[in-house]
């Protein structure tokens, strides 16, 4: 009966379908027990078996299913139709295989009764090797709505025992299912990798023990196209990114590889960029040398200052990467001592941050010195060793001299001049140099810098009126810290002048000519 209704009705189920799909976003359980009722899926799945190469078909009722299927009710039905979810992973069609595994994902995330029941089915059906095959076998949006699924898949321990079982066949063994497929599918499957190491530090200790972190260095190693070099350092960057499972990370040959990829001329520039922004990524980390010893750290540092020094007369982007890859591995107390030690490199920073004539550079110089000095970093954890500490000063102060402005306030006063996103960068500057004596008195001074940072309509975005009053904080939590300073009448005055900036909060100025407008930045330089 059932057969006879969908074959005959065809046309009146395809309407329906396109109704309910027209509302966007997720019907409501009502709405798809309503649509069941006229409708039952027996017949939406038989339609879609006989009639899907019919114009519209297909589409209509793909797009039916899956909104269908997102819904707890639905879901729940899914168990009942597991035999059309095995075929349609392995359908013809890439808008079937997609729902399929879209549904295995609905299926994970709507039966969260504590029974392993979704597991349980997927292991009994064999559905793990069909998702791995759409992974490397599909088109983008099957590639990606597999990943999905294998990625919920991870997020129990019965799921995680699936995807690495204790003996792995042929058809579920992730290694060597990257080596039977195309340059494009071992990139999906590094991607998988990414995703699954991200789960859980679980999965991050199975991903380490089972040598797939490996399969990262083999690519590139092999990779004769640039583009497929680039996207599995892309990969390599969502890695740094997980805080879990780091020092997995960094037990591989990573850092000897991406030192490689900086000191290789003959190599793209973009690969060289991005290589050192990984680098920075990865040694950002506060309690870096629990994680990597010091020799590994100065090694990167050293083959980012050469590949400065070779572009010291170029306003490229590399040069900027270089100068961020740099401020990364400072942001930490321990970055920021080794980095110092290496003299040339800081130097860089210092002379880049206070160049006027280039700009794209100076702005990444300054936002890279404002991580060193600290910043970023907690109140009692801006200040460095005493080594790294007289270096800092001595190269400020030697670039000062060097330049038109002679001392480091003058420096500093010039940036303030300039235009919003400099100004922003001077903030920061101020806000972690601020903790150091010689420059209080510098900027103290200087009463110039005070009333920049004081005016409250100085600024007009929010990222602007911020930076500008955590300046004020510090400078005032400095000067606050110490009886000499407050002792002395000039000083105490500027005190005052922070103290009354700071109780006006970094917005709420009483007669704000202009108000704040928010901002919209990227994240990344890429």
């Amino acid at each position: 009966m059932e057969e006879e209704y969908s074959l005959a009705d065809t046309s009146k189920l395809l309407q329906a379908a396109s109704d309910f799909c027209s509302n966007p976003g997720t019907r409501s359980e009502a709405a798809v027990k309503e649509f069941l009722n006229f409708f039952p899926l027996p017949v939406i799945i038989s339609a879609l078996q006989t009639k899907g190469d019919v114009a519209g078909v297909e589409d209509a009722l793909v797009d039916c299913l899956e909104k269908i299927f997102k819904t707890k009710y639905g879901a729940s039905l899914i168990p009942h139709f597991m035999p059309f979810i095995v075929v349609g992973l392995q359908a013809y069609s890439q808008k079937v295989r997609a729902l399929s595994c879209k549904t295995i994902s609905s299926l994970l995330e709507n039966l969260d009764d504590n029974t392993g029941l979704a597991t349980s089915l997927i292991k009994e059906n064999d559905v793990y090797p069909l998702l791995l095959n759409c992974l490397v076998d599909g088109d983008e949006q099957v590639a990606v709505a597999a990943t999905d699924a294998i990625r919920n898949l991870a997020g129990s321990q019965q799921g995680i025992e699936v995807i690495f079982p204790s003996t792995p066949t042929e058809t579920t063994d992730i290694t060597k299912l990257a080596a039977r497929c195309s340059s494009l599918g071992r990139v999906r499957v590094l991607a998988l990798i990414v995703k699954l190491f991200s789960t859980s530090s679980t999965a991050a200790t199975l991903v380490y023990n089972s040598n797939l972190l490996g399969l990262f260095e083999a690519e590139i190693r092999n990779a004769k196209d640039t583009l497929i070099t680039l996207s599995v350092l892309e990969l390599y960057y969502e890695l740094a990114e997980v805080q879990h499972g780091m020092e997995y990370v960094l037990q591989t040959n990573i850092l000897q590889l991406l030192i490689s990829i900086i000191r290789n001329s003959s190599a793209e520039s973009m690969l060289r960029s991005r290589a050192m922004m990984i680098s920075g990524r990865l040694l950002s980390k506060e309690n870096l040398l629990t994680l990597i010893d010091e020799s590994g750290v100065k090694a990167v540092i050293s083959a980012i200052d050469e590949r400065i020094s070779l572009l010291e007369s170029q306003d490229t982007d590399e040069y900027e990467c270089a100068l961020e890859a740099l401020g990364q591995i400072g942001s930490s107390s321990q970055g920021a001592v080794l980095l110092l030690s290496n003299t040339s490199a800081a130097k860089h920073v210092v002379n880049a941050a206070f160049d006027l004539h280039g700009r794209g550079r100076q702005l990444a110089a300054l936002h890279s010195l404002g991580n060193i000095v600290g910043e970023t970093r907690i109140e009692n954890n801006k200040l460095l060793s005493s080594d790294a500490e007289e270096t800092l000063r001595r190269l400020i102060y030697e670039t000062a001299s060097n330049s038109p402005k002679l001392i480091p306030s003058g420096l500093v006063l010039a940036i303030l001049k300039l235009e919003s996103e400099f100004r922003v960068a001077g903030y920061r500057l101020i806000t972690g140099l601020s903790a150091r004596p010689w420059f209080l008195v510098e900027i103290c001074s200087r009463q110039e810098i005070i009333n920049i940072i004081t005016d409250s309509y100085t600024e007009t975005t929010k990222i602007g009126m911020e930076a500008r009053y955590n300046c004020c904080e510090a400078t005032y939590k400095a000067l606050a810290s110490s009886s000499k300073f407050l002792s002395d009448p000039a000083l105490s005055g500027t005190a005052e002048k922070l103290l009354e900036t700071i109780k006006k909060g970094p917005y709420l100025t009483k007669g704000r000519k202009q108000e704040a407008r928010p901002e919209v930045a990227t994240a990344d330089r890429f």
